[in-house]
């Protein structure tokens, strides 16, 4: 405690009319309880029954005073704490002189008694660590001392006579302080108050703690103010200091990006705490892995985020996004090689050199230049035991320089920012790497085909969860058709896309099986549920994940369609009718205890159908009917091209705020004409062969496809052949004329031929080699009444 803490103030009567909060520190009595009492009232040697809290102060004269005695004690006294113990303070009392110099009371201080010393009362009043003036009804100065008189920037006799407000001049602090003086006078009661200095920021100004307290005659009227000011500004600046990094709490980090976190932090830093502000990163942060650091060499950083306090400011000399060379002895890189705050300031050789070799900015004609800058601190970013890169801080418009508290407050936010980039920097590189994985397995050139013409769009989500696991294909399928595959894996990051990969892949060994979508479905399925066997402890991406398969075949027009846990897709008609089509959806992957059923519908040629992933009609507080029906209806949209459709349902369906990733499949259905596709019965003889050779043969010369007629006369007869000898009827050849001719052959066996290599002396064994030498490619798929054969050749260029 001060050895001076307390002031209270006494009417000419002797009546305590202004109470501080030192004097209810050193009694334990608050203003209620001891404004309106006489001051010898709280005497140890004179009890009387304090005023109960909340009771009208009653000024009244003392009674049972001892004849002779002081209304106003001075010297050593004893004072009774509320608490019932005795307090010994040492008490120095000044009179203050009202107008025609009246007697208008005292202002006593009052500080523990160490010893039994006593010194003069002016000594003590002058000399109190309170800034205590006295102030007449005009609100002149009668009274000030040495605490005051420093805060007014005089002296006592140039003080005294002076208003105020003239005095301590018209600021929005000390108008508030005249204001409360007033307040005091009108209502007798004192008031405490809080006020500022001016300055550039309110980190940097000037604080005060301002008690106010009315000063009485001996007959009760109020003869003038009087006035105890406390420096806080040191207590303000703490707070301050706590509030910034309250506020960084909540400011920093708000976004896994960067460059915005650079930026927050900055916009933290100024006006409050520098006048200029910049954050230099590393070049590896935004683009690779760290390189070492070696003390000798420059360092070489890249401006990411950058602010001024005015237009006088310090400009920086380092455009944003450009690089920037620090030699070894300059702040910013001794920050970087100590791992710790730099401070320094003009005089210093090596700031002056470094000053003197950034030069002046280039300003406008008639633009003063900004002041010089005198106080630097720079601070590594440093997080997980890697240094990112560096904050500067620099003053030239505030006068103070920077302090140790300053570089310990710089220290923490630096800390807190570092980790926020250092976690941007570890999700941009994931997200990128999970990126990269998902756009080297989803589909770059969609395959030739004549069953649909397709357009697709692919939005992976920007929030912080990362990239998830949705993914599309086109696979193309034997006799034209064409498989449509959309899927969504649960998760996010390289987990997730890792995982997208592994079902992409086996859809597609899948689906070159020729497999109905409810059994691929069913095979997916059965894979998922053995990956999760085999590892029990783990955590099994794929369970859960959702796809939906469908097949189109554009010489019957059908669509079957098949889904596991995956939205309905929509279909738009020709006539502009858009439904969704009625799939079971059926249980997510690895899920089991449900079959997968198929859906099977006809298409008109030129109809569109949707498919798409859950981030295009799910989202928070989202309905997802009303998100359907947003679907269909934007599909209804006139449009020049399916890019077109694409882009508008994006713009009328996809959520304001992504929070998932988002892949779109839209495909317009073709139709193969009759002159493209020509159909014989084959009898189960075989003398039936050779008529079906020449069947052959003349169909190819009529499409004018004479040239490949040998070779398709081969397989004709090999193919037909095996299914007369091996086959059960009803036996079908039939001829397709697209990109490639197709040669089918079916009959009601499930049994499936397989190629083998036969011997020497082998009379057969050797037709389907033949056919694979043949042709560009054969197989066989399975149907609910047999299998076909088929095989496909290059059609001759034209």
């Amino acid at each position: 405690m001060d050895d001076a803490s307390a002031a209270l103030a006494v009417d000419a009567r002797g009546i305590v009319t202004g109470w501080s909060e030192g004097a209810r520190t050193l009694t334990g009595l608050s203003a209620d309880e001891a404004v309106g009492r006489p001051v010898r009232d709280l005497l140890a040697d004179e009890p009387t029954e304090a005023r109960k809290p909340g009771e009208p102060r009653q000024p009244q004269e003392p009674e049972g005073t001892p004849p002779g005695a002081p209304l106003v004690p001075t010297g050593i006294v004893t004072v009774r704490h509320r608490d019932g113990s005795q307090v010994t303070l040492r008490l120095a009392v000044c009179p203050v002189r009202g107008p025609g110099d009246t007697d208008a009371g005292y202002v006593i201080t009052a500080r523990p008694a160490v010893t039994t010393e006593t010194s003069l009362a002016g000594r003590a009043f002058q000399q109190s660590s309170l800034a205590i003036s006295v102030l007449d009804t005009e609100h002149r100065f009668i009274r000030l001392n040495d605490a005051a008189c420093a805060a007014m920037g005089g002296t006592e006799e140039t003080l005294l006579g002076h208003g105020f407000l003239d005095t301590a001049g018209r600021s929005e602090g000390t108008r508030g302080i005249d204001r409360h003086m007033r307040q005091v006078a009108e209502t007798g009661r004192s008031l405490r108050d809080e006020s500022f200095g001016q300055a550039a920021s309110d980190l940097h100004r000037h604080a005060w703690n301002v008690e106010m307290w009315p000063v009485r005659d001996a007959e009760g009227r109020l003869v003038g103010t009087a006035l105890a000011g406390l420096d806080s500004s040191e207590q303000h600046r703490a707070r301050r200091r706590l509030a910034l990094l309250n506020e960084a709490a909540a400011a920093l980090g708000t976004t896994l990006d960067v460059v915005r976190t650079a930026e927050e932090l900055v916009e933290l830093l100024v006006p409050d705490f520098a006048d200029f502000a910049c954050v230099d990163l590393l070049d590896w942060v935004l683009d690779a892995e760290a390189p070492p650091l070696r003390s000798d060499a420059d360092v070489v950083m890249r401006r990411v985020a950058h602010d001024s306090a005015g237009p006088r400011a310090p400009e920086t000399v380092v455009p944003l996004g450009r690089t920037d060379v620090y030699p070894p002895y300059s702040p910013p890189a001794r920050a970087l090689r100590d791992g710790r705050a730099v401070l320094a300031g003009a005089g210093e050789p090596d700031f002056d050199r470094w000053m003197g070799e950034r030069g002046t900015p280039s300003l406008p004609t008639g633009v003063p230049p900004p002041p010089a800058i005198h106080s630097e601190l720079a601070v590594p970013l440093r997080a997980r035991g890697t240094t990112l890169g560096v904050a500067v801080a620099v003053r030239n418009v505030h006068p103070d320089g920077y302090g140790v508290d300053d570089a310990v407050l710089a220290e923490e936010l630096a800390s807190r920012t570092a980790v926020c980039v250092d976690n941007a920097r570890r999700f941009a590189r994931e997200r990128a790497t999970a990126l990269t994985l998902q756009h080297s397995l989803l589909p770059k050139v969609l395959p030739g085909q004549a069953a649909v013409e397709v357009a697709h769009r692919y939005l992976p989500s920007a929030s912080a969860a990362g990239i998830g696991g949705d993914w599309f294909d086109i696979i193309p399928l034997s006799g034209t058709r064409v498989a449509l595959v959309v899927g969504d894996v649960v998760g996010h990051g390289i987990p997730s896309t890792a995982t997208m990969g592994r079902l992409c892949t086996a859809v597609r060994t899948l689906a070159d099986v020729d497999l109905p979508p409810d059994e691929l479905l069913t095979h997916l399925d059965d894979l998922v549920t053995h990956l999760a066997a085999e590892d029990p402890d783990g955590d099994v991406a794929e369970l859960g994940a959702t796809c939906l398969y469908a097949v189109y075949d554009p010489v019957s027009r059908r669509l079957a369609v098949a889904a596991a846990g995956h939205p309905a897709p929509a279909l738009l008609l020709p006539d502009g009718t858009c439904r969704l089509v009625p799939v079971n959806a059926g249980p997510p992957l690895g899920v089991g205890g449900l079959p997968f059923e198929a859906t099977e519908l006809d298409v008109p040629e030129g109809s569109v159908v949707a498919l798409y992933t859950d981030g295009l009609v799910e989202g928070r507080d989202r309905d997802i009917d009303h998100a359907t029906r947003e679907l269909c209806r934007a599909l209804a949209v006139p449009v020049q091209s399916l890019d077109d459709l694409c882009d508008v349902v994006l713009k009328q369906v996809l959520p304001e705020e992504q929070g998932d990733d988002v892949a779109l499949l839209l495909a317009r259905t073709r139709a193969l004409g009759a002159g493209q596709v020509a159909t014989r019965d084959v009898p189960k003889d075989a003398e039936a062969v050779a008529a079906v050779r020449q069947w052959a043969v003349d169909l190819l010369a009529a499409w004018g496809l004479d040239e490949v007629a040998f070779v398709t006369e081969l397989v004709v007869s090999e193919l037909v052949t095996n299914a007369i000898r091996y086959g059960e009827p009803p036996i079908q050849l039939r001829l397709i004329r697209d990109r490639t001719l197709i040669c089918e052959v079916s009959d009601t066996s499930s049994t499936s031929p397989h190629l083998r290599r036969a011997h020497a002396f082998d009379e057969g064994g050797r037709g389907l080699l033949l056919v694979a030498q043949l042709t560009q490619r054969w197989g066989s798929r399975q149907a609910d009444g047999g299998k076909t054969i088929w095989a496909e050749q290059p059609l001759p260029p034209r």
